[in-house]
């Protein structure tokens, strides 16, 4: 399957969400047994930073991970491949993906199998430049929101704080940052919330006709 329809499937039939993130280091370091390991190490997930995730003439939407968000994640069985899709060349089952939480954020490291043509090649587009991006895949349980007008009341923030992620999928290698995916998935959470408020706000207000047209009778 393309990448990009890998992505959009997953978007669609799994609410599996993508955000990207930088690298925070690339080296070549000796193990134990003094042969050399090819390590890529990032953050994905920063706490309390709030980051626009999409921006329209009329409103913007913006996203934070609040601190406990994978108190109860389950990173069991994460992946580190390319562009979310193809080969897997680090795994948290063998040790060689390495996952965590620390004050700061969520922390990445995989290590890559320096005797392997494709790890290396892998590892050289990324330590020259060629690829320079990463993503992490997920899916949220739980968030809170807040909703604020500014700019004279024409203008609308919203921020989605998510307190809770049950799954990690996977972190990615990618070439063009995640096909949009941020955006995508970005609009596809949000627009969900507006749908859900929008409906109660018409709810309300056929509720409040309902109600006038009761007391309107009884005052007759």
């Amino acid at each position: 399957m393309d990448p990009k329809e890998n992505i959009e499937k997953l978007i669609n039939d799994k609410q599996v969400q993508f955000r990207d993130f930088k690298l925070a280091n690339i080296e070549t370091r000796k193990n134990d047994e003094g042969k050399e390991e090819l390590v890529i190490e990032g953050i994905p997930a920063t706490f309390e930073q709030e980051t626009v995730l999409y921006k329209s003439k009329y409103y913007e939407d913006r996203e934070k991970i609040a601190y406990g968000a994978f108190d109860a994640c389950d990173m069991s069985d994460v992946i580190f491949n390319y562009n979310h899709s193809g080969r897997v060349y680090a795994r948290t089952r063998n040790k060689s993906l390495e996952v965590w939480v620390e004050n700061d954020g969520l922390h990445m490291r995989a290590t890559l199998n320096a005797e392997d043509q494709g790890h290396q090649e892998l590892y050289r587009d990324i330590k020259s430049g060629l690829i320079d991006k990463m993503s992490f895949a997920f899916h949220v349980e739980e968030a809170s929101w807040d909703f604020k007008m500014v700019d004279g009341e024409e203008y609308e923030i919203d921020t989605r704080t998510i307190t809770k992620i049950d799954k990690l999928y996977d972190v990615s290698a990618v070439d063009i940052p995640a096909y949009d995916t941020t955006s995508i998935s970005a609009r596809g959470a949000f627009d969900a919330e507006r749908e859900r408020r929008n409906a109660e706000s018409i709810k309300a207000k056929e509720q409040l006709e309902l109600e006038k047209r009761k007391l309107l009778l009884l005052m007759m």
